[in-house]
């Protein structure tokens, strides 16, 4: 099985500088997880996830370290919305991997599984034509399995 054949082609997408707070909206309210970048001519630049934005609330750990703190997790959580007004630009992953519509799902499975990643873009021509997540892939194994006939 391939790639093209299990790909969601209607994908939610970003542009570099829209604001965290519209693109948690968005994740929010689409139940996704993260949303490829892209720049005006729909070429992948980047990719910004719930990590990004979760992880840039915390700080920098050599910083508590040498210091000697405490992390103070409430407090962390009350700093969210500082974080709501930064752009996506500053949060987002600018090396992504992404995968080819021809690809076997568990070739691109294992691309995920090696970067710790739940979801990759498709895409041709450094253009994004799809998104496939774990699920996806394990949702189509598990559907073909049952086909097998004993």
């Amino acid at each position: 099985m391939q790639v093209k054949d299990i790909m969601s082609s209607e994908v939610k997408t970003c542009k570099s500088g829209e604001s965290i707070k519209d693109i948690a909206t968005i994740m929010c309210f689409n139940k996704v997880s993260g949303l490829p970048v892209v720049d005006d001519n729909g070429n992948v630049i980047g990719i910004i996830s719930e990590k990004d934005v979760l992880f840039s609330m915390f700080p920098d750990m050599h910083d508590v370290m040498a210091s000697g703190a405490k992390a103070d997790f409430e407090e962390m959580e009350k700093d969210y919305t500082s974080v709501l007004t930064k752009t996506v630009d500053d949060l987002m992953t600018t090396v992504v991997a992404s995968v080819s519509p021809e690809m076997p799902i568990l070739r691109a499975a294992s691309m995920m599984w090696v970067r710790k990643i739940r979801r990759i873009p498709v895409t041709e021509n450094n253009k994004i034509v799809g998104i496939i997540s774990m699920g996806d892939v394990h949702k189509a194994v598990f559907q073909d399995s049952l086909l097998v006939k004993d």
